[in-house]
């Protein structure tokens, strides 16, 4: 899972319109820094010298090792957020979206594994996610570093109103509902990142049968 860095040559100036660029490869560097060297192991210096800039340089561009984490959680659960998008635009009742959400959560996971990691299994969720409420966040401007992780969490808590309003009732109110069933596949994406070589059955089985046993556990099914 891991990748070789090199450290680039000095960076120049990035012209006028190329500053996203050199964002871009901030993060990346970042996040293979992370995931190869720890996150409280790594500098900005360290970041710096692997994009070739100084660590002034890097600071026009994030304010704190913080700052970075942030963006990269926000570029996970954005990914998250379009793969949601794109099912509630194939007009599924609302048990058969959450069923298909909840398998594309977990394709995701397994497909990007180092991302999936770094975002919520490395121990590292930045402090300002924490202290403004977490997945539960009140989210009043959704461009604002951040809040990309709760935007994900109303779209499935908003699944959950729309299987109430289609006249299926829950065992748990709303929210408890919704992390129940993400902490059920969560639980298995992360057996199956961790332990890879593991002789478990076959992972389509796997999935299939914890999201039911989710969906089961948390809604009064006919």
């Amino acid at each position: 899972m891991e990748q070789e860095l090199s450290t680039a040559v000095v960076g120049t100036r990035k012209r006028r319109g190329e500053g996203h660029t050199r964002r871009d490869e901030i993060l990346l560097a970042a996040k293979e820094l992370f995931i190869r060297e720890g996150y409280e192991a790594t500098t900005i210096r360290r970041i710096a010298d692997v994009v070739g800039v100084s660590a002034p340089a890097l600071y026009l561009y994030f304010k704190d090792k913080e700052a970075i984490m942030l963006a990269l959680c926000d570029q996970t659960f954005g990914l998250l957020i379009d793969q949601m998008e794109e099912l509630a635009k194939l007009g599924l009742p609302p048990i058969d979206r959450l069923r298909r959400c909840g398998e594309a959560y977990v394709r995701f996971a397994l497909a990007n594994p180092r991302e999936y990691w770094l975002t919520f299994m490395s121990g590292n969720t930045p402090k300002q996610i924490k202290t403004q409420g977490g997945h539960k966040a009140q989210v009043a401007d959704p461009s604002q570093p951040g809040t990309a992780g709760a935007i994900a969490f109303q779209r499935l808590i908003a699944m959950f109103r729309d299987i109430e309003n289609a006249g299926m009732a829950l065992h748990f109110p709303v929210e408890t509902a919704a992390e129940l069933v993400w902490m059920g596949l969560h639980g298995l994406a992360a057996a199956l990142i961790n332990n890879p070589d593991f002789p478990w059955t076959k992972r389509d089985i796997l999935i299939a049968g914890m999201i039911d046993m989710t969906v089961r556990g948390v809604v009064r099914l006919p």
